[in-house]
């Protein structure tokens, strides 16, 4: 398969220009079918306005889905701007299971995730769909599995052991604000492969102002015209500087003369093609998609789910004694486990992501319901993570239900599931392993206040940062 071309001068292209063509090619993506849908036969929802409804999925998801759900029952139909495009919710593992397992040809995702298409751009694994998706993942896969995990570990430790390093103890801060530092730090080291100091001050308030984006954006990218102005313009703006300092790092990276030792994931992708052919090559437009990829997917999530994890551990004195206990474990697998069902139960109880979405190429039946063509259907992650049938006292912060019998299958589903499972899922929890080890061997930790989710931009966080205080282990 063809690769995408790069600017005809690869020595200086024009980044802006590539920016500014990425942003007219993907605004407006994923308004849905030109033919409108049927929707006589979708499952019920609310008469609401459109624009009502779409907000409400996006910035009060906390409290729309559940109502909804209550309301409406297990399958529920919500309409979307622009247009009123239906998006239909399941809430049942067995439905989840049917819309993971069915033929992605059908069930695509890349159209679900389309409004993340002009920051991530064409190429990005989350929205390509089909042959150049299988391309995609089966190029990206060896970075993330096996040996290269390992070998990433020693790496994020010592990140993580010199960021606990610094903090100070007795006074309260938000651990949200320093899992996110952290997990950014470890993006860029062990996904880009930055070292330089000058480069990653210039990249971290970039790369900060990519994930810092409101729910208004979003909304706003399915109308172009809003790109000249106010906090649109501002993102078009520092999506321009980011691709300029990525390019220039790809650009390098393929001319370093040590590109083989290095095991970076930026090295590892570009050195695998270096001798291979032509469609295991990446372009260096692919790359930089690729890339704010993993840097999305794997920045903001990894962090709330640690944050969260300290929190309640923090509102626990025995939980956290337990935890350190297997953090300081002699037999480190052991240990893991334990520290692992914390993560998975801090993902479970404060869900980062609240949906998985496909869009529908042609008629599929799920959960008894036939849906048409251009139906777009997505697994509620909320509502399958707090039912009681599969998790019994929901509310509670029980890391034992992953230890021994797991919960029942597609009822915990942060990653997704099936062919389009996340492919950083392992190095998601290797990451939050090591930070939990390093933080709980140093450190006590208290929470402080109370806290409860709020929406940044498709993700959930802490709204207050998740408090906690710090104090040196006796």
């Amino acid at each position: 398969m063809a690769t995408v071309q790069d600017p005809p001068n690869p020595a200086e292209p024009d980044t802006s220009e590539l920016t500014a063509q990425r942003f007219r090619r993907m605004s407006g993506r994923g308004r849905g079918p030109r033919v409108p849908v049927d929707t006589s036969g979708l499952p019920p929802g609310p008469r609401l306005p459109v624009l009502v409804q779409s907000a409400a999925v996006l910035r009060f998801r906390h409290q729309f889905q559940p109502w909804l759900h209550r309301r409406y029952g297990d399958a529920f139909t919500v309409r979307l701007v622009p247009g009123g495009r239906p998006l239909v919710f399941f809430t049942r593992p067995e439905q989840a299971r049917e819309i993971f397992a069915a033929d992605p040809a059908t069930f695509h995702a890349g159209k679900g995730n389309a409004i993340l298409g002009p920051v991530m751009g064409e190429h990005s694994l989350l929205l390509q769909d089909g042959a150049e998706h299988q391309r995609a993942r089966k190029l990206l896969m060896p970075a993330f599995h096996g040996q290269a995990l390992r070998g990433y570990r020693g790496l994020v430790a010592d990140l993580a052991r010199d960021e606990v390093a610094h903090w100070a103890t007795g006074v309260p801060f938000r651990s949200l604000d320093r899992m996110n530092a952290l997990t950014l730090e470890v993006i860029l080291r062990v996904v880009f492969g930055v070292t330089d100091a000058d480069r990653l001050a210039a990249l971290r308030p970039r790369v900060n102002a990519t994930v810092d984006i409101s729910p208004a954006i979003l909304l706003g990218w399915g109308y172009p015209r809003l790109q000249r102005f106010g906090p649109w313009k501002r993102t078009v703006d520092n999506q321009r500087e980011l691709d300029r300092l990525m390019y220039a790092e790809i650009r390098e990276r393929r001319r370093a003369p040590d590109l083989a030792a290095r095991t970076d994931v930026l090295s590892r992708l570009i050195g695998q093609g270096e001798d291979g052919p032509a469609e295991e090559q990446l372009s260096d437009t692919e790359l930089r998609d690729q890339l704010v990829t993993l840097l999305l997917a794997g920045h903001e999530t990894t962090a709330t789910a640690l944050a969260w994890a300290l929190y309640e551990l923090g509102r626990d004195p025995a939980l956290l004694r337990r935890t350190q206990e297997a953090a300081d474990a002699a037999d480190e697998a052991e240990g893991d486990a334990w520290l692992e069902a914390v993560l998975k139960e801090s993902m479970r109880l404060h869900p980062v992501i609240p949906m998985v979405v496909r869009t529908l190429m042609s008629p599929a039946t799920i959960g008894g319901w036939e849906l048409p063509a251009g139906t777009s259907v997505g697994a509620s992650i909320l509502l399958a993570h707090r039912s009681p049938e599969s998790y019994p006292e929901p509310a509670a912060f029980r890391p034992e239900r992953f230890l021994g019998s797991s919960p029942p299958p597609n009822s915990w589903i942060p990653f997704g599931g099936g062919v389009r499972r996340c492919l950083g899922a392992g190095f998601a929890q290797m990451e939050g392993v090591a930070v939990l080890r390093e933080v709980l061997t140093a450190y006590d930790v208290a929470a402080v206040g109370a806290d409860r989710p709020k929406v940044r931009n498709i993700t959930s966080v802490p709204r207050e940062g998740a408090r906690i205080r710090v104090t040196e282990r006796g």
